[in-house]
């Protein structure tokens, strides 16, 4: 169980860093550059996890890589670039909230995972409070912003389950290094040619870039992969609803928003639905039930 536990905190360091990533992408990266966007947070970060690894892909993990770097980091970041520019925070954040089930169901398929009832519920209490939390009434939806949101989050909910069924011959920081050189080189001629030169990067857009690459991306992915590795694909991925908290609190500390109720009921429930799905959890569940169970019962 403490094991557990500590797999859960590495983890939570993911969602928390991605948490952030839509506020420096408003504040300090350049519109319009989704694709050179997603090449600069990607090849550094890769670059830097395969001296930190220290391993060349080898065998089939050659176009593993390329497979999972595609899904999960070049053209997930584009579309999530791309999002952040065309929708509100609070939209793009309910979409991408979804995603803890649409990792169940892959898992399901692909692992033979089936979900847990405690996941299930989970993501249930954890979308509708992502949901209370960042709903506030009328906003201008755009059409485009919305289906590159929801392709990022199926193609991401199905490279996560790929590159857990996959990487159980290989250390988590090579394969993420691979993932990330494979899913920056992969963008590279598409950014070019459809967004021409590189946009000129001022000092704030370069510290932006800088921290995206490095905190967001380098450090998140290795720390979700290393979760995929220990934990369930259910229990991982309502971990990843601290994502719209972080940007909720985020707002809250940064920007001066003042959290309203509403807000701090959708807290609640997201914090209960992360909770729902945890290995100590489950077993609290199960020693209750046993207890309750005549085969069970105390002298």
């Amino acid at each position: 169980m403490e094991a557990n536990f500590r797999w859960v905190l590495v983890t939570a360091v993911a969602p928390i860093a991605w948490g952030t990533t839509y506020f420096v992408t408003h504040r300090f990266l350049p519109p319009g550059y989704p694709l050179y966007g997603a090449v600069i947070r990607a090849l550094p970060a890769g670059l830097l996890l395969l001296l930190a690894g220290g391993k060349r892909p080898h065998g089939s993990w050659w176009w593993k890589s390329l497979v999972l770097g595609t899904l999960n980091m070049g053209a997930f970041f584009a579309l999530i670039y791309l999002a952040a520019q065309l929708l509100p925070t609070g939209i793009a954040s309910m979409i991408m909230a979804t995603s803890p089930v649409a990792m169940m169901l892959t898992a399901w398929s692909l692992l033979s995972e089936r979900p847990r009832i405690a996941h299930l519920a989970g993501a249930g209490i954890g979308v509708a409070g992502v949901c209370l939390m960042l709903f506030a009434g009328a906003a201008a939806v755009d059409a485009l912003g919305v289906l590159a949101s929801v392709t990022a989050m199926v193609m991401s909910s199905v490279g996560y389950v790929l590159a857990k069924r996959w990487g159980t011959d290989v250390d988590v920081l090579s394969s993420t290094s691979w993932q990330l050189i494979a899913g920056g080189v992969v963008l590279v001629p598409f950014a070019v040619a459809v967004e021409g030169p590189p946009p000129d990067l001022g000092g704030s857009a370069i510290l932006g870039f800088g921290y995206v690459s490095v905190v967001a991306t380098a450090l998140a992915f290795a720390a979700w992969f290393a979760g995929l590795r220990h934990l369930p694909a259910g229990t991982v991925g309502l971990v990843g609803l601290l994502n719209p908290v972080t940007g909720v609190l985020l707002g809250t500390t940064i920007a001066g928003e003042v959290l309203t109720v509403q807000q701090f009921c959708g807290l609640v429930l997201t914090f209960l639905g992360i909770l729902l799905g945890q290995p100590v959890a489950a077993r609290l569940a199960a020693a209750v039930r046993t207890r309750r169970s005549p085969s069970g019962c105390l002298p």
